[in-house]
């Protein structure tokens, strides 16, 4: 069977998406308008707003594409058969990579802006998120059925994995207290955030 063809429609969103990856590199977002992105996208500023209702929605957009980029990770799958420290600790790289991101950072600033005095919508906004399951909380979920970890309950132990993480190289980004991390302080982190975990939850 042929691949199905994309519409029109579905073309047109595509480009939509990578004008905006394209011009919020170059740009950061404050300094992308919808006019901007239209132009770059060969699409009228209706076909823009027809598809996503404001600037906010297609930042959203992006933040959950980059994040799923590092939930479905074909090396977050557990393997009975190998160290938990250097499977966790690979596991965790490949987040803090996605987290340090500066795309990243600058869309979940835009973000933060946006929704800084919107409680609600932004409460409705992370529950999307929490509805995928990642890549930790599957490695978890599998690590504990296979009796390597102690019984847990699933969201606080991975909460506290994410909360280590992005008050290290998260925030401080975020809030402009720091630079980006190195590649060698993300693989510290990584290494230190593991360890601090196993020795919590190891058999």
């Amino acid at each position: 069977m042929s691949e199905k063809k994309p519409t029109r429609s579905e073309l047109k969103r595509q480009a939509i998406i990578e004008a905006a990856k394209q011009a919020f590199q170059e740009l950061g977002v404050q300094g992308t308008s919808m006019d901007e992105l239209a132009a770059r996208a060969q699409v009228s500023k209706r076909t823009v707003y027809n598809h996503f209702a404001s600037k906010e929605a297609l930042v959203m957009y992006l933040i959950g594409e980059l994040w799923q980029q590092a939930i479905q990770s074909p090396d977050c799958n557990y393997n009975p058969d190998s160290d938990l420290h250097s499977q966790l600790r690979l596991l965790l790289e490949q987040e803090i990579k996605i987290i340090c991101n500066p795309q990243y950072i600058e869309l979940n600033r835009m973000a933060f802006d946006h929704f800084f005095h919107q409680p609600e919508a932004l409460r409705k906004e992370v529950e999307k998120f929490k509805a995928n399951e990642t890549g930790v909380q599957c490695w978890i979920k599998s690590a504990v059925a296979d009796g390597r970890l102690n019984q847990l309950d699933l969201e606080i132990a991975s909460g506290q994995i994410h909360n280590l993480i992005k008050g290290s190289c998260f925030w401080p980004q975020l809030l402009q207290l720091s630079d980006p991390p190195t590649p060698a302080e993300q693989e510290a982190l990584a290494e230190r955030t593991a360890a601090m975990f196993l020795s919590r939850y190891q058999v």
